[in-house]
């Protein structure tokens, strides 16, 4: 038995004897026992009901993350995990799994996301270093993940934001908004309104080129590090889709706002990065970045509305105003959806 899979083994026996509460705050710390010498302490989670621990003993220190028992072998984060790896993008080191206890022990990579750094230095020049930085990382996710055609090292290879996908995590929103959060009843007439150009939007955006998307790279998802810099995490969901799905995710962060000048010279540091071989028109990258933005941000108000709809969790509903004027703005970039702009105004606000 390797030493790493005792860790998960005395963390499990403890969490499920009660020594240390699973329903705890965040930051609560409990000592195991001096048999043990194992210290625990719970993490806040993602948007997920994942949970996650730091597992201390003297001067070692390694996360557990914990969900339902899983096959190793059919285990999303696992396998895409193993590929970034492979293809050389900063990943968590995996250091032991329990797959029928539903735990994973993790490189502790400290507790430092590129949000909280954005905070702690509240100046411009770092500000767009950081986030040049983040596009680096997001460069290497997109080229070194690229597949011969037909290829699915991962099953994400075999998923794609097309318009089907698209279209469910509007239809997601148009639920969760209205009806979870807004309480409001939308006639047919209205729903109508609102549905038939997003039709549009996805239409576009499913007929661009795919590359192989994190699905969720915001500031939150990107960890700083002392000895190996930016890494991304919550990578799971991964699947193929149009580079301005992760732009978007990044750039017009529900959790960190830009001003509009600078999102557009990052917009065009990242495409220097990729080269004129892979974005040779950039003005129709920067409309479908813009169009990609209105869809994304629509789909990140779906799940904070459902996270209070589903859970009564009111963490994230904060950040629906800022998301929300997000996607008033860039409408009102493309005169063909100016009715959408409309309705939606009148709809959130009246």
């Amino acid at each position: 038995m390797s030493t790493a899979s005792q860790w998960i083994k005395d963390a499990h026996q403890l969490l499920s004897s009660g020594d240390v509460s699973t329903s705890g705050s965040a930051g609560s710390t409990k000592n195991a026992g001096a048999e043990k010498g194992l210290e625990i302490q719970k993490l806040a989670g993602d948007a997920s009901l994942r949970k996650y621990y730091r597992l201390r003993k003297k001067s070692e220190s390694f996360i557990l993350m914990a969900t339902e028992p899983f096959e190793k072998s059919k285990f999303d984060f696992l396998l895409v995990c193993e590929h970034l790896k492979k293809c050389g993008v900063p990943v968590p080191e995996v250091l032991a799994v329990e797959d029928a206890l539903g735990m994973i022990l993790l490189e502790d990579l400290g507790d430092q996301t590129m949000l909280h750094q954005l905070g702690d230095d509240n100046d411009d020049a770092m500000e767009t270093e950081l986030f040049r930085k983040s596009l680096e990382l997001l460069h290497q996710f997109h080229s070194k993940t690229k597949v011969k055609t037909g290829e699915k090292p991962v099953p994400g290879y075999g998923l794609a934001f097309d318009e089907e996908k698209l279209m469910w995590e509007v239809d997601f929103t148009l639920e969760h908004l209205f009806g979870s959060y807004l309480k409001r009843k939308l006639t047919d007439v209205q729903h109508k309104q609102l549905r038939d150009p997003f039709v549009d939007i996805c239409k576009r955006l499913a007929a661009e080129p795919r590359v192989f998307t994190h699905r969720d790279y915001h500031s939150r998802n990107i960890m700083i590090t002392p000895k190996r810099g930016m890494v991304c995490i919550d990578f799971q969901d991964a699947r193929m889709g149009l580079r301005a799905y992760d732009l978007a995710s990044i750039l017009r962060d529900s959790y960190y706002q830009l001003s509009e000048e600078k999102i557009y010279s990052l917009l065009d540091y990242y495409v220097s990065l990729q080269g004129s071989n892979e974005i040779s028109n950039r003005k129709h990258f920067v409309d479908m970045f813009d169009l990609m933005s209105i869809q994304r941000n629509f789909k990140a108000i779906g799940s904070f509305t459902s996270f209070y709809g589903k859970r009564n969790d009111a963490m994230y509903i904060r950040f629906v105003g800022n998301t929300f004027e997000n996607i008033r703005r860039n409408l009102a970039k493309f005169p063909e959806y100016r009715e959408l702009r409309q309705n939606l105004f009148l709809h959130y606000y009246f």
